[in-house]
């Protein structure tokens, strides 16, 4: 009697535990870890905290939407590294999100971290998205797991030195570049496509990413008489040396650069130098205002990071929903298994409708350049 009692309560102590677990069981979640890596700290911080922003925004709305790959409910989550806009440090960053096995990764901002951050990423198997890197190099070492997003520095040079040498009609330019992958690359496609349209390079300078002081430099460059100046480099740069061409009397002198130096954070770091109306610059891809749920999402961005807005965070939030598109038509968050979808990626984006070229280069990418107008930011196609 004492053993057929206790049978029966192992058996209903186990029915009661199926019971129990059961929708617990049903409600097990599989994390998944998106590693996103760009600069928090430095200068350049202020681009490193949009890039962040925009993937945290694309892995809130997963999470608030419940996806479910492979009969398992995800939650996903942002592993966040600083590279300091420094290679090395960018190298670091790599290898860790490499050991922490992330399922992918949305970076990095500067193609001079981006390219040696590929390598490492293509060694453990990883798939990488850059919203931001635009040397044309990042895409031609044969990686199958490296994608870009956006327009790279051949379209964005080419561009400003055709509307220089067409547009404006000016005729002779000067060029400062900054060593860096992002400055240099830049620099040179706007220096070959201007000479081919006839313009007149009169002064071929150079800086560092670092540099405040440019007094000797744009000096040398005054003697010269360029109608403008081209900059390949970043904004923490653009903004001290429109002050100091101020300065130098050079106020209606153009200064030309790309994605770099085309950010709402120029307006401040130039302190209101008049020179700000003379800047034009290009950025790969369509003006968010222009395209046609860009108004909404930046809507979103703003009530979420109030102020924060500089150039990229709507292309880390695409780079984040694409990994994830891959995922849910693979049927599997393994990066060895969804890897190979992402070259038939066909998803439309707040930034564009996203399909890859067989190296990882967007398909049919778009440039938008701007200009400053009476405090603002303004497409001017």
């Amino acid at each position: 009697m004492i053993q057929r009692f206790t049978v029966f309560r192992v058996a209903f102590a186990a029915a009661m535990l199926t019971t129990l677990c059961g929708p617990l069981m049903a409600q097990a979640q599989t994390v998944v870890r998106i590693g996103h890596v760009g600069p928090v700290s430095g200068p350049q911080a202020h681009y490193g905290r949009d890039n962040e922003n925009g993937a945290r925004m694309a892995v809130d709305e997963l999470n608030a939407q419940g996806v479910v790959i492979g009969g398992k409910k995800l939650t996903f989550e942002l592993l966040a590294e600083d590279d300091a806009a420094d290679p090395k440090q960018g190298t670091a960053a790599a290898q860790k999100l490499c050991d922490a096995k992330v399922n992918g990764v949305v970076g990095h901002l500067n193609s001079g971290t981006t390219i040696p951050a590929s390598k490492i990423y293509n060694q453990c198997g990883l798939p990488m998205i850059s919203p931001s890197a635009t040397n044309p190099d990042l895409t031609t070492f044969g990686y199958k797991n490296v994608f870009r997003l956006l327009a790279n520095d051949k379209a964005l040079g080419a561009g400003l030195a055709q509307y220089a040498a067409q547009t404006l009609k000016l005729k002779k330019v000067a060029i400062i570049d900054d060593r860096t992958a992002y400055g240099k690359g830049v620099a040179e496609v706007f220096r070959k496509t201007a000479t081919e349209l006839g313009l007149e390079v009169v002064s071929d300078q150079f800086t560092n990413d670092k540099a405040v002081d440019f007094m000797s430099i744009l000096t040398s460059i005054k003697s010269k008489k360029p109608d403008g100046i081209f900059f390949g480099g970043m904004d923490p740069q653009a903004g001290p040396m429109l002050r100091q061409m101020q300065q130098l009397g050079l106020t209606k002198t153009y200064l030309f650069g790309g994605d770099g130096i085309c950010t709402d954070k120029l307006m401040d770091l130039s302190s209101g130098a008049r020179t700000l109306a003379n800047v034009v610059c290009a950025v790969g891809g369509a003006s968010i205002d222009k395209l046609p749920s860009g108004a909404a999402w930046r809507a979103k961005y703003e009530a979420k990071f109030p102020g924060q807005f500089q150039v990229y965070s709507p292309y880390t939030y695409d780079a984040t929903m694409v990994l994830v598109d891959a995922m849910k038509r693979a049927g599997s968050t393994d990066p060895k298994v969804y890897g190979p979808k992402l070259r038939e990626t066909n998803y439309q984006g707040v930034t564009a409708k996203v399909q890859f070229e067989a190296n990882g280069e967007l398909k049919n990418p778009a440039m938008t350049l701007y200009a400053y107008k009476n405090g603002k930011k303004v497409a001017l196609n």
